[in-house]
Order: structure tokens, then sequence, then C-alpha cells
């Protein structure tokens, strides 16, 4: 899930929205404020570049551009931007990384988290 490719927004937390508590969704959500607490999403998720995030994520997919301090749980594909900060474990099937981006915490990938290797492009 590329940020170019979001389609069906079910959702939108705008920049200047802030949310606490337990957040659930069926579908694609865009986050562009700030969040606490949990997150949950049956679909995609996109973190906005100014968008603040303190809390347990769950996705199918997730794009991340902003900061997240808290576990990310994403079931297929986690990409991270350049300008993306997370603060918290990560588990995901694939993980894609622009340079730049910053991860404060373990990364499991797959079945087989232990045999990852990293391929530079």
């Amino acid at each position: 899930m590329s940020k170019e490719n979001f389609k069906e927004v079910e959702t939108i937390i705008g920049p200047t929205v802030k949310v606490e508590g337990d957040f659930k969704a069926d579908g694609n959500v865009i986050i562009e404020g700030q969040i606490s607490g949990t997150f949950k999403t049956k679909k995609g998720l996109r973190v906005g570049e100014g968008a603040l995030i303190k809390a347990t994520i769950e996705a199918e997919n997730a794009w991340v551009g902003g900061q997240v301090e808290g576990n990310l749980i994403i079931k297929n594909h986690l990409e991270l931007s350049s300008n993306a900060r997370v603060k918290g474990d990560i588990e995901a099937q694939i993980l894609t990384m622009e340079t730049g981006a910053q991860i404060n915490g373990t990364v499991k990938m797959g079945e087989n988290a232990d045999n990852v290797k990293i391929i530079e492009e």
C-alpha cells in the first residue's frame, strides 16, 4: 500500500483533530491529527507526515509518514516514509523503509523473524 494508491477512504482524522480512547474501523483510515489509546482497522491505515499517534495500532496494511509511539501490528505490508518515526515494536509480514525512517524498538517479520535478510538496493 503506497501513499498514492490509498483509495476508498472511510474515515479521515484531520490535522486539527485529537482522538482519545479506543478507535475501531472497518475501512481505510487516514490520520493527519493526533490519536492516543488503541487503534484498529480491518483495512488500510495512512499516517500523515504531521500526525502524532500514541497508541497500539492494528491494521491490514499501513503507510506511516508521521510519528508513532506504540506498537504496530500489521497483518501484511508496512511502509515507512523517510519522515517516519516509530518508538515501539513492529510486527509485519513485509516492511519497506525509505532512507531516513527511524525505528526505536524490535521488528518481527513473517513466520521466520530470526532469518530476516537485509537487501540493499
